[in-house]
């Protein structure tokens, strides 16, 4: 049956890269320091991509493997996510005892001191890595690099904190039908993705509606009516 191998990124991000590969899909703002970033579906799925290459050839991570995520809304966190699931592996959103590696920020690094494999991410918006990591701590930007760009899944286990791929497509497409997003849409959020909850309703939803999604840190509220026009938002959402 499809529904044990397909995986929750292909799910996701097929019918989108059929569609339209070159439209943007998330573009990502910080309005604290002004950077703005945007990636079509196609690089992102190749961001995606180098992710689940890591995950596998450089930690021989296999489906089922139970994968920690402590990132904060972002588009290298989207890449990150869908890179996971793309490599079949289990994400949980908090520094649990049972998973096998944990990607994080350097911030946050003492939370998953006890995890085996820890992956730090810098965030930086030139793609600059983590300075002065502890050893055996693997810095993302770096090791991301020299990765693959294409990825050929070899099955699925659960997709988030528990949740069977199709449940979790299943709870992404009735959250977009919730809030109202439609293929069409450019969906604008300040919310965070600290939960299963956050992230299906601030990530997952637009992606299972095929929409694209204006994601932004440290919002001033200043910027939210300009950025609606300039970027051509049709739903918002705090």
């Amino acid at each position: 049956m499809r529904e044990l191998t397909q995986t929750l990124t292909d799910a996701l991000l097929e019918p989108i890269l059929a569609r339209d590969p070159a439209g943007p899909r998330i573009t990502y703002y910080d309005d604290a320091t002004g950077a703005r970033i945007e990636l079509s579906a196609l690089t992102l799925a190749n961001w995606a991509a180098k992710t689940a290459n890591l995950l596998r050839d450089e930690f021989g991570l296999t489906p089922g493997t139970r994968v920690a995520v402590l990132l904060p809304a972002h588009w290298q966190t989207a890449a990150v996510l869908l890179g996971c699931w793309w490599a079949g592996v289990e994400v949980v959103l908090r520094p649990d005892d049972d998973a096998e590696l944990a990607l994080t920020t350097a911030g946050r690094l003492d939370e998953v001191d006890h995890i085996t494999e820890v992956v730090a991410l810098s965030l930086d918006a030139m793609g600059g890595p983590v300075r002065d990591l502890p050893l055996g701590v693997t810095d993302f930007a770096t090791s991301v690099r020299t990765h693959g760009d294409q990825f050929h899944p070899r099955g699925a286990g659960l997709a988030l904190d528990g949740t069977s791929v199709a449940d979790t497509l299943a709870q992404s497409r009735e959250s977009a039908a919730r809030q109202g997003i439609s293929e069409k849409d450019r969906v604008l959020s300040e919310a965070p993705w600290d939960t299963s909850a956050e992230v299906i309703d601030g990530l997952l939803a637009v992606y299972a509606a095929g929409a694209s999604l204006v994601q932004v840190d440290n919002a001033d509220p200043a910027k939210r009516a300009p950025r609606v026009g300039t970027e051509h938002v049709t739903v918002s959402r705090s």
